[in-house]
């Protein structure tokens, strides 16, 4: 296919991207491209995931994990400054989605094609030229790091290429769909951090100034500075779109904020489908990759209702104050598809037409549509959203301007009380614009949808889990992509960083029935606790009951669980002769990235595993990269409830080299999870993989016996 993507890609550079050049500066005016040849190197897509839980039966979730390292030539040139300038090479790393919805009962069976990344793929440009493009005005603002950061957001949600196959698809649905969620993170303390800052040339240890980030998909999020605290208190609310789960995490990174280079002070990555089900976490997560640290998160799923009906409580939750109609916690989402305009007047000139844009505001949040050139019957077809604390008592704001001539075309205002009585709290309408021509008119459809935490109802032992991953970059890696970041991409406000919602009350939130558990009301050595892929108890008083202590939450193939399995064993012999895999077998897919430089481990599943108790087990799967048994080294499975075939589908990475990995031994347990103290817990087999294979960069995928000890290893065959 490669030959007929590269034509499709010179057609894209040639029609899409040089005609929108042009037209963004009149500096850029001659820009043209001379030559587009992506190379022969075609991309790889060195793994695929379908999604098979948590999603519509009417779509399929694929994430491809692609590569593409290509020797390119692309040469471009800007007459007018006689300035050329090209780029040699391209290489992109990440995870795209690709979801086919709607499924039809009709050929060809899928409706449309969505593609776009999940969070922003790692991108590098060698560019031949680039300081005299650099030198033209307009672009003398702008950096390689920047220009790679603005075509990497273009490719991240809620940026997405959507391809229709069949013409009855709602193209506007497909493009801009509701989110899923919205996410509202209380990020209120830390404690027992590391401190950075000495003293002394290095002699006296001193503390922090801590900040954090916050990153959903491409939405982020930074806090305040608290200055020489190592156990800080920011008290802060940030609310985030959340488009796709499966997939999407919330991540958070701690930093020492220092004159020079801010220094690492830990990560945590949360999967969103876990806040989902739990709709609320209040708890202390231990933070990754630094040896000591915790973070106190209080994390909201609020879901999307397109009724007024629990408007009130709402409101009456977040104390939406007559006198604060602009600000505080949202109650609502307003979704604005903003698709055309007709009859425009001609602005300052009669005889010229204009260059419209669109400007629409709510309360203090502004956001602008993109620069349509030389037309009075613009169409834009573009999608916004906006937080409304008080839909009762806001308007929206909406202004057509022409962007050559800076005045304005038309203006409109809706009340969105007006919405609270629509059907379906939708306006799908044109919109006569005021201070206008006769006939002016704008279309767009604007949605309101009330979030609403919806409250769970529990068992009185009900336990839950938040998947807490391991962060797949190093973390240098991470800080340069967060400074590039959030260099390139500033808000709609010009601000770096997406504001964070004004706190009402601290921590304490109106309307929460659990309140945070104090710090020192935390279990002692919460930060002992394993930073691996593990499923962590979420809540801080249930926390013991998974790991209570290092002793219970080491690993349980000591020989005293060993021999409770042989006897198991014998008991279940019974006299008759077990088959050859008597404990049952795991699949697994192994193999080594040398790009990331990392060995990835994927648990499939498991299949007939050995009972209990009455109701079968609680498998869940730990993994160490032996020799390595410390607790930063393993890797753990959620837990699969009173089942002897459990599906897991979770990948983890180890990071390694591939020389030192084929003298490595990987250790896999099956274990049963049981309660508390409970007998039920143990040792359901093991098996040990040495890694000393010439087929380890490939990979393989193969279903292992599991033993009592895991004694026999066992190689790729």
């Amino acid at each position: 296919m490669w030959p007929f993507i590269c034509q499709f890609i010179e057609k894209l550079f040639r029609e899409t991207i040089e005609p929108a050049v042009r037209g963004a500066n009149t500096h850029l005016s001659t820009f043209s491209f001379t030559k587009v040849d992506v190379g022969q190197q075609p991309l790889r897509i060195n793994g695929v995931k379908v999604y098979t839980e948590n999603v519509d039966k009417r779509q399929i979730i694929l994430d491809l994990q692609i590569s593409f390292v290509g020797n390119c030539e692309i040469d471009l040139e800007i007459k007018r400054y006689f300035c050329r300038a090209g780029v040699k090479s391209i290489q992109i790393h990440g995870t795209m989605r690709v979801i086919l919805e709607p499924l039809i009962g009709d050929m060809p069976l899928v409706g449309a094609l969505s593609i776009f990344f999940l969070r922003k793929p790692l991108l590098e440009i060698n560019w031949t030229g680039l300081t005299n493009l650099l030198d033209i005005p307009g672009l003398n603002g702008l950096s390689d790091t920047i220009i790679s950061d603005m075509i990497s957001n273009y490719l991240v949600l809620p940026n997405r290429i959507t391809v229709p196959l069949v013409s009855e698809v709602q193209i506007a649905q497909l493009r801009f769909p509701v989110p899923k969620g919205v996410l509202r993170i209380h990020f209120i303390e830390a404690q027992d951090l590391q401190g950075k800052d000495t003293y002394l040339k290095g002699l006296v240890k001193g503390k922090s100034d801590p900040y954090g980030i916050i990153r959903v998909g491409n939405q982020i999020f930074q806090s305040k500075v608290i200055k020489e605290n190592l156990s800080p208190k920011w008290n802060e609310v940030y609310e985030a779109l959340v488009y796709e789960h499966p997939g999407q995490e919330l991540e958070i990174e701690l930093f020492d904020e220092d004159p020079d280079k801010d220094d690492f002070l830990g990560s945590l990555m949360i999967d969103l489908i876990e806040v989902e089900k739990e709709r609320l976490l209040d708890e202390w997560f231990t933070l990754d990759e630094v040896p000591k640290g915790k973070l106190h998160l209080r994390l909201e799923w609020l879901t999307l209702t397109p009724n007024a009906s629990n408007l009130e409580k709402v409101l009456t939750d977040i104390k939406a104050d007559k006198d604060q109609a602009n600000d505080g916690l949202s109650s609502a989402l307003l979704i604005l598809y903003l698709d055309s305009a007709r009859n425009l007047p001609s602005g300052k000139k009669i005889s010229s037409n204009p260059n419209p844009v669109v400007q629409m505001s709510v309360g203090h949040t502004a956001q602008e549509s993109k620069i349509r050139y030389k037309t009075n019957e613009p169409v834009w077809e573009e999608n916004f959203t906006f937080f409304i604390h008080n839909p009762k008592r806001q308007d929206l704001e909406v202004e057509v301007r022409d962007e050559q001539h800076q005045c304005s075309l038309g203006n409109l205002k809706v009340p969105l009380s007006q919405l609270l009585t629509s059907e379906d709290m939708t306006l799908n309408q044109r919109f006569q614009l005021s201070n206008s021509g006769p006939n002016s008119t704008i279309k767009m459809k604007i949605a309101l949808w009330v979030l609403h935490l919806e409250k769970r109802e529990r068992p009185p032992d009900h336990q839950h889990s938040a998947q807490v991953k391991r962060p797949s970059v190093s973390k240098e890696g991470r800080k340069t992509s967060v400074k590039s970041h959030m260099s390139g991409s500033p808000g709609p406000g010009g601000s770096n960083t997406a504001p964070s919602t004004p706190v009402i009350g601290g921590s304490d939130k109106p309307g929460v029935e659990e309140k945070a558990q104090p710090p020192e009301a935390g279990p002692q050595g919460l930060h002992d606790l394993g930073r691996s892929s593990s499923s962590l108890l979420a809540s801080p008083g249930h926390i013991s009951a998974k790991e209570p202590t290092p002793s219970i939450a080491s690993d349980i193939s000591l020989p005293i669980a060993t021999q409770e399995l042989r006897q198991r064993l014998r008991q279940l012999e019974n006299g008759t002769t077990l088959g050859q895999s008597p404990l049952g077998q795991i699949q697994l897919t192994i193999r080594h990235s040398s790009q990331r430089n990392k060995l990835i481990v994927v648990v499939h599943a498991c299949r007939n595993l050995i009972a209990f108790s009455e109701d079968g087990s609680d498998p869940y799967v730990r993994m160490y990269l032996l020799p390595d048994k410390r607790r930063s080294g393993r890797r753990k499975t959620h837990v699969s409830k009173k089942t002897l075939n459990p599906v897991f589908d979770q990948s983890f990475d180890f990071s390694v080299s591939l020389p030192e990995v084929q003298r490595r031994t990987l250790d896999v347990a099956v274990k049963n999870s049981g309660g508390f103290l409970s007998k039920d817990k143990g040792l359901l087999g093991k098996v040990l993989v040495a890694l000393a294979s010439e087929e380890l960069a490939k990979g393989w995928t193969q279903w292992y016996d599991l033993t009592e000890d895991g004694t026999r290893p066992q190689v790729m065959t």
